[in-house]
């Protein structure tokens, strides 16, 4: 015989479970635009049916069906996109990094230009060549003084910026180590508490996304690798482990740099983190030692030039230095560069007198003077703008440029920037590009449609009517059982 009520549980069940589909799909509708959401589905099964009663089998064909069930409320997500997205986002971080270096760069030498570096040293060049009309003339003489005090100037605060630009990066790389550091514990976490409550059989949908964001997150500082294992998230940048289950280890400055390499080489090889390296090491430290080898190789020779004339002093005296470079304290770990520490010669600034303008020397009647209106080592000294030098920089390893003059060395300097700038805007503008199309991607599978939403909760609502529907008939019937049957003809 069939069970009365058993109607009653097929409703109810029914009811229960496109409850469960509603409240999810409302939970979907919420989350619309939260960022690394993933929609979630309700997956329904048909309950396990019974067997007609029966002392050894029904004679009753069929079995008895018992209405649906929720098996499992899932996340949909597919991780081939995420491990595109985590491979593509690190490239992103790294180029992004050298883009926004190589722009303030650009920006601190300041070429092309008519207040730009190559104006200055014009400048410069071209005092020298006013004083050769007038070289006993004081007024000429200041504008030399000046000049040299501005070229002076311009490459001390190039410099200056260049280290302070140096200051950032390893600011922003401390930054960045902390925030790594805080995302690899904040995974091991949620490792352990996902392993938890799914430990009792439930889906931990909200909690797996919160996690998958914060791999999204830690895939544009460093370039990272995921299993999922039993435990949660095995995290690794190489081959270093970096979060293994409900354990994370400690990311500090020392591993960064202990696992960086400028080639590429080392565990730590794209995103953010290693852009930043790359810069401060090697771009901004290239353009310092650039920088270093024109003013040295300018001080070295302007020096040796102006050494060979005379200045306005009686008795004659023959011209001392026109740069020096201010000491260093050894004491400091990083000393100024050379660009920042040149200077004019005091003995130019405190008397214009001191400049050697003058190549002859006479005798009056045994005493020798220097002839004031020669001009020959003024053009000398002016004509050094067109001579070509070996820009050896003290021992820097890479020189741009040999075998050329100061124009064309600090040309060559601007040009390689440019190129190096282009090409960082094209890899930047290329990797957002793909990034997108991942995200657009994952976003297709993963992301809410709220079309779609409101279609699944018009078809939910519908059937939890329908079966609220069939509990009333069923309760109608059994009253009708209860309080009418047996009493008929009374």
């Amino acid at each position: 015989m069939r069970s009365t009520f058993g109607g009653l549980e097929i409703a109810k069940r029914s009811l229960f479970t496109h409850q469960t589909a509603l409240t999810t799909t409302g939970h979907n509708i919420a989350n619309a635009n939260t960022k690394g959401y993933s929609r979630q589905l309700v997956n329904m099964v048909a309950a396990k049916p019974l067997e007609n009663i029966g002392m050894m089998r029904s004679t009753i064909p069929g079995q008895q069906g018992q209405s649906v069930e929720v098996h499992s409320v899932t996340r949909i997500r597919e991780s081939f996109l995420d491990k595109q997205f985590y491979n593509e986002n690190k490239s992103l971080g790294q180029w992004t990094k050298r883009l926004d270096t190589l722009e303030k760069l650009e920006a601190i030498i300041n070429e092309p230009s008519e207040t730009g570096m190559r104006q200055v040293l014009d400048n410069f060049w071209n005092s020298w060549q006013e004083l050769s009309m007038a070289p006993d003339n004081l007024e000429a003489r200041a504008i030399v003084k000046e000049s040299s005090l501005a070229l002076a100037d311009a490459f001390n605060h190039a410099a200056r910026q260049l280290s302070d630009l140096k200051r950032d990066l390893t600011d922003n790389i401390d930054v960045k180590v902390t925030e790594v550091n805080t995302l690899l514990g904040q995974v091991a976490t949620l490792n352990q508490e996902i392993y938890r409550i799914e430990g009792f059989g439930n889906n931990a949908n909200d909690l797996r996304d919160q996690r998958d964001n914060l791999i999204d997150q830690l895939s544009g500082v460093i370039n990272v690798t995921v299993v999922e294992e039993e435990q949660g998230y095995t995290v690794r940048m190489g081959e270093l482990p970096l979060v293994n289950g409900y354990e994370a280890t400690p990311f500090t400055l020392a591993t960064a740099q202990g696992h960086y390499a400028e080639n590429g080489t080392g565990n730590l090889n794209n995103g953010e983190l290693f852009g930043l390296y790359y810069s401060r090491d090697k771009l901004v430290t290239e353009y310092q030692n650039q920088l270093d080898a024109l003013v040295t190789t300018l001080a070295t020779n302007v020096n040796a030039e102006h050494q060979k004339g005379y200045t306005l002093k009686h008795p004659v005296t023959t011209g001392g230095d026109v740069f020096v470079f201010a000491a260093v304290d050894p004491d400091d770990p990083n000393p100024p560069s050379f660009a920042e520490r040149l200077r004019v010669s005091a003995s130019i600034t405190d008397d214009v007198e001191n400049i050697a303008a003058s190549a002859r020397t006479y005798n009056d009647n045994g005493v020798t003077r220097v002839v004031r209106g020669n001009n020959e080592q003024a053009l000398a000294l002016a004509g050094l703008r067109n001579v070509k030098y070996s820009f050896d920089g003290g021992g820097i390893e890479k020189i741009i440029l040999n075998g050329g003059t100061f124009d064309e060395f600090l040309r060559a300097v601007v040009g390689e920037m440019g190129v190096q700038t282009q090409e960082a805007q094209r890899q930047a503008i290329n990797q957002q590009i793909l990034v997108e199309q991942v995200d657009s991607r994952r976003a297709s599978v993963s992301g809410v449609s709220l079309d779609e939403e409101m279609s699944n909760m018009i078809k939910f609502q519908h059937a939890y009517n329908a079966a609220a529907r069939a509990l009333t008939t069923y309760d109608e019937m059994l009253d009708k059982v209860i309080n009418g049957m047996g009493v008929v003809g009374r």
